[in-house]
């Protein structure tokens, strides 16, 4: 697939921990049956998974520094992941996450407040040429106006751009191609609210494709004037749920490049998630097209 994505969001060093008998109890001891350290992030993360798709990928946002830039140029240096507009800070140590992990259950802990109490921006502005030379764009909702600027010079440009957890009512939603909203947006945004009314909240605000996901519960999709469409996940042996929503994200990413219909594009998202929530490490164990395909001829969804 000769398409090139480029993607702006949240670049980080994860820390995973793979708990062999369930989350901690205080004051009790808590055997770790695995640990890594690799890239993360919502942006990190979906790039891993799109370049073992077969794109070429060039991601920007979080700025680098003395303990993550090492890990993240080693990782990419055989993958076709461009990180030649992150900006290297060699007084930071750069952004870094701690995840403790048993099956259904994760616990994500760092310093993200940290980032905007600080007042100190630790992320680059989007770069005009990296968008206009993409087919598909990926923005985080997380960098304030560097976030809306993406936003602006994919529509100054006609770039489609996929978003998650973007609000209705947000310039990023209302312009996207594409928005993936989880139940941590709904849980946040929209409390007390039911899906399908978030949904009907969704359509009326864009002209692009919006999608709600709640873990293993249904999917919905639909488009604005448009019937409000459901489609069951698909069933895998769960073993960590750690990078399942940037996995989603990617494979929405994937399909947008592809110019495929709404129907396959959630299908297809859906599957690469599967996959993703049925290894770990994720980033050691990105989801291939050939399992993508796989699993979408196994099951009916």
């Amino acid at each position: 697939m000769n398409k090139k994505i480029c993607m702006f969001g949240q670049i980080l060093g994860t820390h995973s921990f793979y708990l062999k008998n369930g989350f901690p109890i205080p004051d009790e001891y808590s055997e770790i049956s695995q640990k890594y350290f690799l890239p993360g992030g919502e942006t990190g993360t979906a790039a891993t998974v799109l370049q073992s798709l077969g794109v070429y990928v060039k991601m920007d946002g979080t700025h680098i520094g003395t303990e993550v830039a090492p890990m993240l140029r080693e990782f990419y240096q055989d993958k076709s992941v461009d990180l030649s507009s992150l900006f290297f800070d060699p007084e930071y140590s750069g952004l870094m996450d701690y995840v403790l992990i048993s099956g259904l259950d994760r616990t994500p802990m760092g310093t993200f407040q940290a980032l905007y109490e600080l007042g100190i921006k630790r992320w680059n502005m989007p770069k005009e040429s990296d968008i206009t030379e993409a087919d598909v764009v990926g923005i985080d909702p997380f960098f304030l106006e560097e976030t809306q600027a993406a936003a602006e010079m994919c529509v100054k440009h006609g770039i489609p751009y996929v978003t998650i957890d973007s609000p209705h009512d947000s310039y990023l939603h209302q312009h996207c191609a594409v928005n993936v909203v989880s139940k941590e947006c709904l849980s946040a945004h929209y409390q007390n609210m039911e899906k399908e009314e978030v949904m009907k909240l969704l359509q009326a605000n864009t002209d692009g494709l919006s999608i709600i996901t709640t873990g293993g519960n249904p999917m919905l999709y639909g488009r604005k004037d448009g019937e409000i469409h459901a489609m069951e996940t698909f069933h895998v042996e769960l073993k960590s749920t750690l990078g399942a929503g940037d996995t989603y994200k990617a494979g929405c990413l994937y399909a947008l490049a592809q110019g495929w219909e709404d129907e396959k594009i959630v299908r297809f998202a859906s599957a690469c998630s599967a996959i993703a929530i049925s290894r770990f490490p994720l980033p050691l164990h990105p989801p291939t097209m050939a399992e993508v395909e796989a699993l979408m001829a196994s099951q009916e969804v």
